[in-house]
Parts: C-alpha cells; structure tokens; sequence
C-alpha cells in the first residue's frame, strides 16, 4: 500500500468513525426495540458520501478503490456496532453491482443514482426456502410474455426485502442448472409482490423479508444483460459480498475488544481492576492475535482485489478470509461477554448485540461449510 492509499484510508476511517458515533450508535437500542431505523439515515449516509462510495461518477458515485471501501465497511461496523443497521443501510452493495457491470445504460440512469442519494432502497433477492447456496437449483420462474416477463415463485432471509424499492432478483428463464439463469430487477410496487417480515436472532433493526412473487410483470427491459447470464454475475457479486463481510467481520471483533478493555481497566475485582489478572489479559491477547491476522488478510486481498489479481486461488483465499473473519469475530465476541461478566448478558452493551449477530454473519453470503468446500475445489485439494 502506498502512502497516499494509506493515508486516504485513515482520513476515511475517521471521518467514518465520527458518522457513525453521531448518527448511529446513540439510537441503536431504540431502533433495535422499534425493529427498524429511519429511512432518514439514507439520506444523511448520502450526503456524507457513504452510499456511493465505489460508483462510477457517471451514476453519481464516488469512485473509489477496494482499499477504501473495504475501510468504510470496517469502521461503521466498529463504531456503528450494530449488524442490522450494516445490513440494511448498505444492502445495495450487493443489490446494484450486477446492475452496474451487466444492466443496460437506461437501466442504471433509472435505477442507481436514486439510490445512491439515498431516496430509493435496493436490495438483492436469491435465497430460496428450497435451497441456500446451491443457486443453480433455483426455481423462482421468469416466463416471457411479449415485452414483458412473468414471475412467480418466492425468495426468503432477504435483506432490505420489506423497505426496497428495487429488488435485484435471480430468476430461472431457461433450462435446467447453471445455464438457466438470469437476472431482473423488480419494483417494489408491482401488483402481485407480497413481503412478509421475518423475526430474527440479531440485525433486529434490519428488515429482512420472505418474499412472493404471484405472476408479477416486469418490463423486459429490467432483464440485467442477456437471459442466462445470471449465475456468473451472482457469483462475482458472492466475492465482492464476502470481502465485506469480512471487513465488517473484523470491525465488530474490534468493537468487542474495545470494550472488554475499557471494562477490564475499570472494573474492580478484589482491590484491583480486571486488567491486573493474567487470565484476562491473555484473553485480550489472544483477541488481538485474531484481529490482526485478519487486518493483515482484509488488506492482502484488498491489494489483490484492486489490482484485479487474475490468480487462481483468489476465490479460495476470499472464502478462507470470510471462515476467518468470522471466526474471529465470534471468538472475540464470546471473550468480550466473559470478561464483562453480568453486564456482558446486559443488553445495552455493544459485545452482547454482536454475540447475537455473530451467526448470520457465518452464514450470510455462504456458510462455513459452503466456504470450505469452494476453498477445497479452488485449491485442488
């Protein structure tokens, strides 16, 4: 990394970091309680320069390098401390890159820059209550019927699914498998979409949705790209989705050391703060050991990712650093809640939301297992 990028990245952290403590992390008790947050924030993360970051300025972005964006997942994860308003607040990362690389030009004029001023809410749709990761096995029908297309069919644990204006969803137009594939986006004000709000571990304040499609017309024009390009641009928004995730992996492990030290420096414990003990203080070790390792790795793949690093184990070191990220995460997480002790079961306090989010943060964008597994085939093992 060169000096300015490192720079650029410091400057961007802490302009982040002043964002997030001001408008998120005050009211996320209250949003969590209320299940939602103000469709406010978009606006005011617009403004901030937060939604577009990584666009083309032509669609009203910020360009940027993955470096960059990768920091800004990080640090509204550390300071914001709350998944549900990660998941939702950003949805359109991975609801608008397959609009971006494959969409017509009228389709992203009509569809990203509302969004990223934060007027308009996109998410992604391809989980369905039949199958997770296998994505060739999908069944939601896409049928043409003269200059539109018929969908029916249902999709399930969709981020954004209740609120979003634009539903970037994965359809079956052809055959059987793979090669069946496409993409379409969906207004949310169709006649014949239903959503169905679905209660949740954690991410409380994210709306997450079931969603059904009953012979639901779209234009044609909303098809993204040609019919049966669809599993390529779902896999290659899988990588983008799992570098961020792992980015914001490792920004809610860093929230939970922050705070399992500032309590281990100021709790009493029998005439002398927590931090005196040697059992806690190899806790916060170890903490540290996971959270730079994964630091190291975020940024490693960051390089790689922006100088468009053709080698063939880049997918499997994208699932491992997910697997890791998380991981790391969930160990800090459980460390965090046992040296707070009581007030670790608290709500109110940042470790005790993060361990109720730390699952679907193993299981959002591809299992732990699924992740393995694609390591395994990238690496020939």
């Amino acid at each position: 990394m060169n000096a300015e990028l490192i720079e650029q990245r410091s400057a961007l952290a802490d302009s982040v970091a002043r964002f997030a403590e001001r408008e998120i992390a005050p009211h996320v008790d209250a949003w969590d309680q209320a299940g939602e947050f103000p469709r406010s924030l978009y606006a005011r993360a617009a403004a901030f320069g937060l939604l577009g970051l990584g666009y083309p300025e032509d669609v009203g972005g910020t360009p940027a390098p993955w470096m960059l964006r990768l920091a800004l997942s990080q640090a509204i994860a550390r300071h914001g401390a709350s998944g549900g308003v990660l998941a939702s607040l950003f949805s359109h990362n991975i609801g608008l890159p397959p609009i971006l690389a494959l969409g017509s030009r009228e389709l992203q004029q009509r569809v990203i820059p509302p969004v990223l001023r934060g007027e308009k809410i996109a998410a992604l749709a391809i989980t369905e209550p039949g199958g997770g990761s296998d994505v060739a096995r999908l069944r939601t029908l896409a049928t043409r019927d003269g200059d539109h297309f018929r969908i029916h069919g249902e999709k399930v644990f969709i981020t954004s699914g209740v609120r979003a204006d634009f539903l970037t969803v994965a359809v079956r137009t052809g055959e059987a498998g793979a090669r069946g594939l496409s993409m379409i986006v969906v207004p949310g004000d169709v006649p014949g979409l239903r959503r169905t709000p679905l209660a949740k571990m954690g991410w409380w304040c994210s709306d997450t949705a079931q969603i059904h499609f009953d012979d639901v017309r779209v234009p044609a024009a909303n098809l993204i790209g040609e019919e049966g390009a669809g599993f390529k641009a779902i896999m290659d928004n899988f990588n983008g989705e799992r570098l961020a995730l792992a980015a914001a992996a490792l920004g809610f492990a860093q929230t939970c050391f922050d705070e399992a030290l500032a309590w281990a420096r100021q709790r009493q414990t029998f005439g002398a703060p927590l931090i005196e003990r040697q059992v806690i203080r190899h806790k916060l070790v170890d903490m540290r050991m996971g959270i730079d390792s994964t630091q190291a790795w975020v940024d490693a793949l960051g390089e790689r990712a922006d100088a468009a690093d053709p080698s063939p184990d880049w997918v499997a070191q994208v699932c491992m650093l997910k697997n890791h990220a998380t991981q790391t995460m969930q160990f800090c997480a459980d460390q965090a809640v046992q040296i707070l002790g009581g007030m670790g079961f608290m709500r109110g306090t940042r470790s005790e939301r993060i361990y109720r989010e730390v699952k679907v943060m193993m299981i959002g964008g591809g299992a732990q297992e699924i992740m393995k597994e694609l390591a395994a085939r990238q690496l020939e093992l």
